[in-house]
């Protein structure tokens, strides 16, 4: 068996983003002196904390999304009045940012359960237009009752046995699990298809022959599959970086199959280690992925999450968690491992765990007030000083800071079609990473 192999990259290009939600990723930051509360639904408050990380000289922020209030709870809803509640929608809050911005990257998260991929498809290849070619974007499924209602399409069952817990041994509940992660491979199928509907010199644009476009250079992806059914073209151009790339929040679970999403379909893995041992089992549990799905030869970035409180002194990290902590009524836990030191601290763990396997970290601040500024004027010098970062924006494009190619449309290379005539190009979550026939034109 080949083994994939991570991204090239020199020893200063170890990756960084941050991970923006709400007030910060403590149920109490909002209650903070450095957080702003009745700013949260401003468009300068996220433009400010963009233009912060920016100035950070970070690859992209991630923004937040679902499709439910937010909860303490992972499966199902609260009725808690003490924590943020209510967000702005992803996609609208990066396409608001990016004209005030220039280098960083914009990824918004989508909930792929409920919305249908020629949406997404052609709003991110806006943000990608708006953006000059900084758009990404974070898939993530949702199994919650309470967002299934909302829409009304889909029943869904409760996932929690008496612990609270993912029932993982109950036939039913793991068969949900895997229909909501390969529905999501093919929700990204079909998105990077509609992207390559059109060829890059698709547009004319040509005044003097009143050619606009060449309409053999539009594509049907005529895409049939388990769950999804589309036809094609997009209405959208090609975005300007082609396909702009596509990430995952991927847990370990008996399932495997958040590993297998990111493995087979994502340009971006965000995984939750807590050691230097876990570090080394994900990556090569996610690497195993990537291999059976053929592509090996594809390259893959794998970010450690990490939520971080972040002080010049430990003990005053120490300090502000714990104050966090009484406000909330119950220590702080999370899914991803929870940071609480220095910058220089933060900086040794990075660099232990990229030894480890991972090419770069999504930090999640904890006070989005304080724990940012902290890693872009405290983590970011520091590493700097150990020559692991940039000093300088070295690409426009959000696949360039990454250092990923810009692909080809897979449709380019068709043959013009005869009179009418359209091949359809069959699809299954099973071959999702199979290429399609070609293509033809509209």
């Amino acid at each position: 068996m080949s083994t994939p192999s991570s991204p090239s990259h020199s020893s200063s290009a170890l990756h960084l983003a941050v991970a923006l939600d709400g007030a910060g990723w403590h149920p109490a930051a909002w209650r903070e002196p450095a957080a702003r509360p009745r700013a949260l639904f401003t468009a300068s408050y996220w433009a400010d904390l963009v233009s912060e990380a920016e100035r950070g000289l970070l690859d992209f922020v991630t923004f937040e999304d679902g499709l439910g209030l937010q909860s303490s709870h992972p499966t199902h809803g609260d009725a808690r009045t003490d924590q943020v509640r209510g967000r702005l929608d992803a996609v609208l809050v990066a396409a608001r940012v990016a004209p005030l911005t220039r280098h960083i990257g914009l990824v918004p998260t989508v909930v792929t359960t409920h919305t249908e991929p020629f949406h997404l498809s052609k709003a991110i290849a806006t943000l990608d237009y708006v953006s000059a070619g900084r758009a990404g974007v974070r898939v993530r499924v949702s199994a919650r009752q309470d967002e299934a209602a909302h829409f009304g399409r889909r029943t869904l069952p409760a996932l929690d046995g008496q612990e609270g817990e993912p029932r993982f041994d109950d036939p039913a509940v793991r068969a949900l699990i895997h229909d909501l992660f390969d529905e999501a491979a093919d929700y990204v199928d079909v998105v990077r298809r509609l992207w390559d509907s059109w060829e890059d010199d698709a547009e004319i644009r040509d005044v003097a022959t009143g050619r606009f476009v060449d309409r053999d250079k539009l594509h049907y992806i005529d895409f049939r599959g388990r769950y999804f059914s589309v036809k094609g073209p997009s209405i959208t151009p090609r975005p300007p970086q082609g396909l702009p790339p596509v990430g995952a929040l991927a847990h370990e679970n008996p399932t495997g199959a958040p590993f297998r999403l990111v493995g087979r379909s994502t340009d971006l893995g965000f995984v939750t280690p807590h050691d230097t041992d876990d570090v080394r089992g994900i990556v090569a549990a996610v690497r195993a992925e990537q291999d059976a799905a053929g592509r090996a030869g594809e390259p893959l970035h794998l970010f450690g999450d990490l939520v971080v409180f972040l002080d010049d002194d430990p003990a005053d990290a120490v300090a502000r968690r714990d104050r966090l902590d009484s406000l909330a009524g119950r220590p702080y836990t999370g899914d991803a491992r929870v940071f609480t030191g220095t910058p220089a601290q933060l900086a040794d763990l990075v660099r232990e765990f990229a030894a480890a396997g991972l090419t770069g970290f999504r930090l999640r601040p904890a006070v989005v007030g304080h724990d940012l500024p902290m890693i872009t004027r405290g983590l970011v010098p520091e590493l700097q000083r150990r020559g692991v970062f940039r000093r300088a924006y070295e690409a426009d494009t959000l696949r360039g800071l990454l250092g990923l190619p810009r692909p080809a449309s897979r449709y380019a290379a068709t043959s013009p079609p005869s009179a009418g005539a359209a091949t359809e190009a069959s699809a299954s979550a099973s071959a999702a990473s199979t290429p399609a026939a070609p293509a033809t034109a509209v």
